[in-house]
């Protein structure tokens, strides 16, 4: 049924954009020489280093990490490095590859259940134009996921830290992509097989793959429409779980002084099936995040952010922390940033989260409440 749903989805999601592809097919008798004619290749090196540094105010001073659920600037009372990488991109007309390696404490906790090999490794994919007339891509390999506005780069993130839904929705996906965008560069259509849900290595015991997808309308530089979905699994097939994911956010007002990111993800997975084949109770599981985000450019250099949002988990799909209300906490972020060169970036952020159960270590044992300062310096270059 899986494949069958799969196919279905594509050709409704993508009728026009196969219609022009079977009517002007690629060239095949393509010559290397013709390509570097029409766009000679080049190769462009880039690197990204963040420093932070963490003050949990509420977390015992023993305790050198940050909560459970936080992948990013993870590390609790110690300077250390965040995300750095060294990233060398091939682009040509018909042609382009990325490789990428990374150090850092985000390497080291999202990357985690990896192969050691992978765990330094950014990116790594490579892909080709296959349609003459219409900007279509086939890439495959380690790629930046497409789920969700905030990415590994900080620097390009409105705020300093992550949110709990991008912490916890997939940084990188592994498999293999098509990407359409149409003439004027406002639509954008995405359709993935993927290893599963933030995988590079499938999970043991999981035999099939996951289709995700992305629709993106950017109807003016200041107006930015997005959906993303995953279908698949992050069981074992003998539990028979299927995992429906969406992320929508609308991002208004980019490049003016003053700013909003508007986002909502929503996931569905089924309940496991026990050992004599009933599955084990009614209904599904469902956990949800409203996000809003905002920036104010207070000068040439400085920009003022903020971020409310709020993560239900109640049944513990994502994160499990087995108290009686599940995962139910706000968060709400205050920062600031200074651009001391084009490239390089201070910032500092206060932020505190409140949860419904008690889930946050303290000196007088759990609490509801947890709030930091994180301070960064990022340079890109």
């Amino acid at each position: 049924m899986k494949i069958v749903f799969t196919t279905l989805l594509l050709a409704i999601s993508f009728p026009t954009l196969f219609a022009q592809v079977l009517e002007n097919p690629p060239l095949v008798d393509s010559t290397l020489e013709e390509v570097t004619i029409l766009s000679p290749a080049r190769i462009v090196f880039s690197g990204y280093v963040e420093a932070y540094y963490v003050q949990d105010f509420t977390a015992p001073r023993t305790d050198q990490e940050r909560p459970g659920f936080l992948y990013n600037h993870k590390r609790n009372r110690e300077v250390n490095i965040n995300h750095a990488y060294l990233k060398g991109a091939y682009v040509s007309e018909w042609v382009r590859s990325n490789l990428a390696v990374q150090v850092g404490t985000y390497a080291q906790y999202n990357y985690a259940d990896e192969q050691d090999l992978i765990k330094n490794i950014y990116e790594a994919n490579v892909g080709v134009k296959i349609s003459h007339n219409v900007n279509l891509w086939l890439d495959a390999g380690l790629l930046p996921s497409h789920i969700g506005y905030e990415s590994a780069v900080s620097k390009d993130c409105w705020t300093l830290t992550r949110s709990i839904v991008a912490e916890n929705s997939p940084y990188y996906l592994a498999g293999a992509k098509l990407t359409f965008t149409n003439a004027n560069g406002k639509l954008t259509a995405l359709a993935s097989l993927v290893n599963g849900w933030q995988r590079v290595r499938t999970l043991p015991g999981y035999s099939g793959q996951a289709l995700s997808t992305q629709i993106q309308y950017r109807a003016s530089s200041n107006f930015t429409l997005n959906w993303s979905s995953f279908l698949g699994s992050d069981q074992p097939d003998s539990l028979q779980q299927d995992r429906f994911y969406n992320n929508f956010y609308a991002i208004i007002n980019e490049e003016k002084a003053f700013g909003l990111i508007l986002g909502f993800d929503i996931g569905a997975e089924q309940r496991p099936v026990g050992p004599n084949g009933n599955i084990q109770g009614d209904g599904g599981f469902i956990w949800f995040s409203p996000v809003v985000n905002a920036r104010l450019k207070t000068s040439k250099r400085g920009t003022l952010n903020g971020r409310v949002e709020y993560y239900q988990d109640p049944n513990g799909v994502i994160i499990d922390t087995r108290t009686p209300n599940g995962f139910r906490t706000f968060g709400y972020t205050l920062g600031y940033g200074f651009a001391i060169r084009p490239n390089a970036l201070f910032r500092i952020e206060g932020k505190v989260y409140q949860s419904k159960d008690a889930i946050f270590d303290s000196p007088d044992g759990l609490q509801r409440t947890n709030a930091a300062l994180t301070t960064s310096l990022a340079v890109s270059f």
